[in-house]
């Protein structure tokens, strides 16, 4: 992160049960690549950063429900939600507040008990009702600014991963990750 969680943030990450996010310019670089067929169909793909992806699973594993709120529809993102375990997948939808409220519905927690990593104005709505906000490096400005912090890391090289484990540390679980891969620092 651009500078570290200060304690009270920490506090909130601790508290974190669901971690939502916007997909373009976070999952990914926010590029989209359509590739034209013969029969003048085109597929659009993006490409997704490997180590968000095991990042989300290690959520998963300590119990936080990890989902996605996009305006964007994509088979793409639908199989990556699928691969890293995502409970929550909401596509074609710029209006996210009522997606939210939906979310917070079905998973049972308060806004508190839920982190959202945005980068472009749509996501500022959701920043101002969570409780906590990320901001992706190479978010705009105004939305770096409503953030809790801004990362790093810029969306689909790390962005996500920077998330999952400030959140696994707030958690006091990451020492047991490492563990697991038999890694001592």
């Amino acid at each position: 992160m651009s500078s570290a969680l200060s304690p009270e943030l920490m506090a909130r990450a601790a508290k974190i049960e669901v971690l939502l996010m916007d997909v373009d310019g976070v999952l990914t670089d926010g590029r989209l690549y359509n590739i034209p067929f013969p029969d003048g169909s085109i597929l659009e793909t993006k490409a997704f950063d490997s180590q968000d992806g095991i990042a989300l699973q290690w959520l998963n594993w300590h119990g936080i429900q990890t989902g996605v709120i996009s305006g964007r529809v994509s088979h793409a993102t639908e199989e990556r939600a699928r691969q890293a375990k995502m409970k929550y997948v909401y596509q074609g939808h710029i209006e996210k507040i009522p997606i939210l409220e939906e979310i917070l519905a079905d998973a049972k927690v308060a806004a508190e008990n839920v982190a959202f990593i945005g980068d472009d104005f749509t996501d500022v709505v959701i920043f101002r009702r969570v409780g906590l906000s990320f901001a992706t490096a190479n978010a705009r400005p105004e939305v770096r600014a409503a953030a809790d912090c801004t990362l790093a890391a810029k969306g689909g090289e790390g962005a996500v991963r920077e998330v999952c484990e400030t959140l696994l540390k707030a958690r006091g679980v990451w020492p047991a990750i490492l563990k697991k891969y038999e890694i001592h620092v």
